[in-house]
C-alpha cells in the first residue's frame, strides 16, 4: 500500500466513525496541534521541499486537505490522533515518524551508575557498552542453506558473517554480511578490541574500548576479504538487506572495496538552529586540527548556515514546485556527507587528524582498496538510512552494481542529533530528519535506491530459490 493510499484510508476511516461527542474531546486543540505540526515541518523538516515536488510522490495540498477533513470529522482523541498519524505515514519517510508517548515525570529519576568495565570479562563489558547482536546476523537471503555455500565466518565469534558461494558455472562469489552500519551491532569487534587493549597493557576506559572496537570493525572487513581471496573469490557481494542503517560509515566502507576515487554525496540541512550548531561544530573541529583558522573555502561553506535567510515554506500546502527549480526550499549546503571535502587522496596532508576533519572516511585510509575486483551490493525493501548511503555511493561512483530490490527510502537522518518535537495539546512526539543527501543526478536519497540488477520475489518461489536466482544474476552479469 502506498503512503498516499494509507493517508486516504486513515481519512476515510475517520470520516465514517460515530459522530457522538466524546467526553473531554477538544476539536479546536487538535486543529492547533495540526497547525503546529505544519509549522514545525516548514521550519525543521529537511525533506519537505522534495515531497512538495512532483518527483517526491506525495501531493501535499491534497494530503493537507484530507487531513483537515479527517480532523473536522473526528469526535474523539483517538480519531483525531489517527488523522495526524495518517498524515505522517503518507510521507513514507522512516526518519519522520510518531514516537511512543511518554508519561510526564512527577519526580527526577535517580541516577544509575554505569557498570564498571573489566578487561578479564570482555563479553560482559562489551554488552554493558551496548555491543549486542541486535540486528539480523544471518544473510538477508538464506545463502547458508544452499548446498554449494561455504560459511567462513559466523558473525558471532568472528566480526562478520561471511562465506563463499559457488555458482553453477563454477564462479566463486564471496559474500560478507553488514547487518548494520554501527559497530555496536558487531559484538566480536568489541571483544576483540578489548582483548587487544588488555594484551597491550593499555588502560581500559569506555572511550578506549569504543575506539578499539571501531578499529577491529574496519580491520575485520579487510581480514575477511583477504580470507575470501585466498579461497578463490572472483567477485565480492556485500549484503546490506534488512540493514536499518546506523552512522556515516556507509560513506566510509565503499572506499575499502575499490581502488577508484570515491566522492561523498552532497549534504544539505534544514536552515534552522540545528544547522547552525552543526556548522559551528565542524568549524570548531577544523580549528582544533589546524591550531588556527580553517581554510577560507571550508569556513565559507560551513558558515553559510549562520547567514542563511530562512524563507517561507507555506507554499507546500497549496502548490507543487519542481525539485530542481529555483525558489524557497529552506535548505543550506553543508558540504558533503563525509565532511567539507568530497574526497581526499590517501595520506592527504600527511596528517590524518586534519584529513579526518575535512573528510571523515580518511580516518581509515590505511585500509582503503582492500578489494579492487567486481563488486555487488545486495539490497531489499528493509535497507534503510546508512545502508542506502552505502548503496548510493557505490552506484553514483560506479564502483559496482546493486542487486535485489529497491531500498526502503529513508535517506539522511540526523546530523545535529535526534531531537523529538512535541505537540502542545496531544503531547504527540515526533522525530523528523534535519538533513538530506543528494544523488549524483540531483535527487533526494529519501526516494530510495533502485537496483541495477533487479531480483524481485516471484510467485511460488521460496527464499532459497530466490537466493539461487540472485547468485545466478550476479554470475550472468560477470559474464557480460
Amino acid at each position: 500500500m502506498t503512503a498516499m493510499r494509507r493517508a486516504l484510508l486513515w481519512a476515510a476511516l475517520a470520516l465514517t466513525l460515530p459522530t457522538a461527542q466524546a467526553g473531554g474531546f477538544d476539536a479546536a486543540a487538535w486543529q492547533r496541534d495540526y497547525a503546529q505540526l505544519r509549522q514545525t515541518l516548514e521550519r525543521d523538516y529537511a525533506n519537505l521541499a522534495w515531497f512538495a515536488s512532483p518527483e517526491g510522490g506525495v501531493n501535499l495540498p491534497r494530503l493537507d486537505r484530507l487531513t483537515r477533513q479527517a480532523l473536522a470529522a473526528a469526535r474523539s482523541d483517538a480519531e483525531a490522533r489517527r488523522a495526524l498519524e495518517g498524515f505522517v505515514a503518507a510521507f513514507h519517510d522512516g526518519h519522520f515518524s510518531v514516537l511512543p508517548d511518554q508519561r510526564a515525570a512527577s519526580t527526577r529519576p535517580p541516577a544509575v551508575p554505569a557498570r564498571a568495565l573489566d578487561a578479564a570479562d570482555p563479553i560482559a563489558s562489551c554488552a554493558a557498552l551496548g555491543y549486542l547482536p541486535t540486528a539480523r546476523i544471518a544473510f538477508s537471503l538464506p545463502l547458508e542453506r544452499l548446498p554449494e555455500f561455504r560459511l567462513m565466518g559466523d558473525g558471532l565469534s568472528s566480526v562478520y558473517r561471511a562465506g563463499l558461494a559457488t555458482t553453477a558455472d563454477g564462479r566463486r562469489i564471496g559474500v560478507i554480511r553488514i547487518q548494520n552500519f554501527t559497530p555496536r551491532a558487531f559484538p566480536a569487534a568489541c571483544t576483540q578490541g578489548l582483548q587487544a587493549l588488555k594484551a597491550q597493557g593499555a588502560a581500559v576506559s569506555e572511550q578506549a574500548v569504543r575506539e578499539a572496537a571501531d578499529s577491529r570493525w574496519h580491520a575485520g572487513l579487510a581480514e575477511q576479504i583477504i580470507a575470501l581471496q585466498a579461497a578463490g573469490m572472483t567477485a565480492l557481494l556485500i549484503d546490506v538487506g534488512a540493514n536499518s542503517g546506523g552512522n556515516d560509515s556507509g560513506d566510509l566502507f565503499p572506499r575499502l572495496l575499490t581502488d577508484k576515487p570515491v566522492r561523498s554525496a552532497r549534504l544539505r540541512m534544514a536552515a534552522n538552529a540545528a544547522a547552525r550548531a552543526y556548522a559551528d561544530e565542524q568549524i570548531e573541529g577544523l580549528d582544533a586540527a589546524l591550531k588556527a583558522g580553517p581554510p577560507a573555502e571550508a569556513r565559507k561553506a560551513l558558515t553559510q548556515a549562520r547567514a542563511a535567510q530562512p524563507c517561507d515554506m507555506r507554499w507546500v500546502w497549496t502548490q507543487q514546485r519542481p525539485w530542481g527549480g529555483a525558489g524557497c526550499q529552506r535548505l543550506v549546503d553543508m558540504g558533503h556527507a563525509g565532511g567539507f571535502a568530497a574526497t581526499l587522496p590517501r595520506g592527504a596532508f600527511g596528517d590524518q587528524t586534519l584529513a579526518y576533519r575535512l573528510s571523515a572516511p580518511s580516518s581509515a585510509d590505511d585500509l582503503w582498496a582492500m578489494w579492487a575486483g567486481p563488486l555487488y551490493v545486495l539490497t531489499d525493501g528493509r535497507s534503510y538510512s546508512s545502508a542506502e548511503m552505502f548503496a548510493a555511493v557505490v552506484q553514483d561512483n560506479h564502483l559496482g552494481k546493486t542487486v535485489g530490490a529497491a531500498t526502503g527510502g529513508d535517506g539522511c537522518g540526523f546530523m545535529a542529533g535526534e531531537s523529538p518535537k512535541q505537540l502542545a495539546h496531544s503531547r504527540m512526539r515526533l522525530r523528523m530528519p534535519d538533513c538530506l543527501r543528494l544523488r549524483a543526478d540531483g535527487r533526494d536519497e529519501v526516494a530510495g535506491i533502485a537496483p541495477d540488477l533487479p531480483v524481485l520475489a516471484t510467485e511460488g518461489e521460496d527464499a532459497r530459490q530466490r537466493a539461487v536466482r540472485m547468485l545466478e544474476t550476479v554470475a550472468a552479469d560477470l559474464v557480460r
